[in-house]
């Protein structure tokens, strides 16, 4: 009977990878809207019914791919901050930016799931908020070693925006100043930006050599945080 229930677990991994797989194919040519639990079905060969055996609806496939995108996202960060574990904070925090941007590069219809525009319809459950934390927690992590070695150079924080400050801190970054807190959400946001602009087309005939560009702007944010120049 283990022997049974190990090939059924098996098949039912290999035939979820293969679902994912087409969907992904599906997000590539015709964008998440129009994801469709029936068109993956025909595409693998596969009656509807059968499928929602393992996806009862689109929008728990939707949830799978999402939670999927941010882990891989996730882990390119964490990886690039345990690979310059050694570097100074300001070239960790280039390094996680980096890894981040070289993802995003490489996945850019993964990247528009997750930080494109919202999906009609679609409301991400509480699963989901983990996974997207992955990469904010990789650059908090940056400048929480940086405040416990070095220090940092508080960035102004206006009297009105502190008790959101002081909020923020304490929900997801405690121990760091809240000016830093605000400053690291305005960059984490920024940096979003930049890779929007450049895998969404505004870059183009204004932006030519993007690495150097990023790497500049990259710069810049870890400067707002606070981290001190090498």
């Amino acid at each position: 009977m283990t022997t049974v229930r190990g090939a059924r677990e098996r098949a039912r991994i290999e035939i979820t990878a293969a679902i994912k797989d087409e969907a992904r194919r599906q997000l590539a040519a015709e964008g998440a809207a129009k994801l469709s639990l029936r068109a993956v079905a025909r595409e693998l060969g596969m009656v509807s019914s059968a499928l929602y055996r393992y996806f009862p609806s689109r929008d728990d496939l939707l949830t799978a791919l999402i939670i999927d995108a941010y882990d891989s996202v996730g882990a390119a960060a964490e990886a690039a901050h345990a690979g310059s574990a050694d570097a100074p904070p300001r070239e960790r925090w280039l390094a996680v930016c980096r890894a981040v941007r070289a993802w995003a590069l490489a996945r850019p219809h993964e990247y528009a799931l997750i930080y494109g525009s919202p999906v009609p319809g679609y409301t991400a459950p509480q699963d989901t908020i983990a996974p997207a934390s992955r990469v904010g927690n990789t650059l908090i992590a940056v400048v929480r070693e940086a405040h416990a070695g070095r220090g940092l150079a508080l960035p102004p924080l206006p009297a009105d925006l502190r008790p959101e400050a002081d909020r923020m801190t304490a929900d997801f970054a405690p121990g760091l100043p809240p000016a830093v807190t605000a400053a690291l959400v305005a960059a984490w946001a920024q940096l979003i930006g930049l890779l929007s602009f450049e895998l969404f087309g505004q870059f183009n005939r204004v932006v030519e050599d993007r690495d150097t560009f990023f790497a500049h702007a990259a710069t810049q944010l870890a400067l707002h945080v606070g981290l001190q120049a090498d």
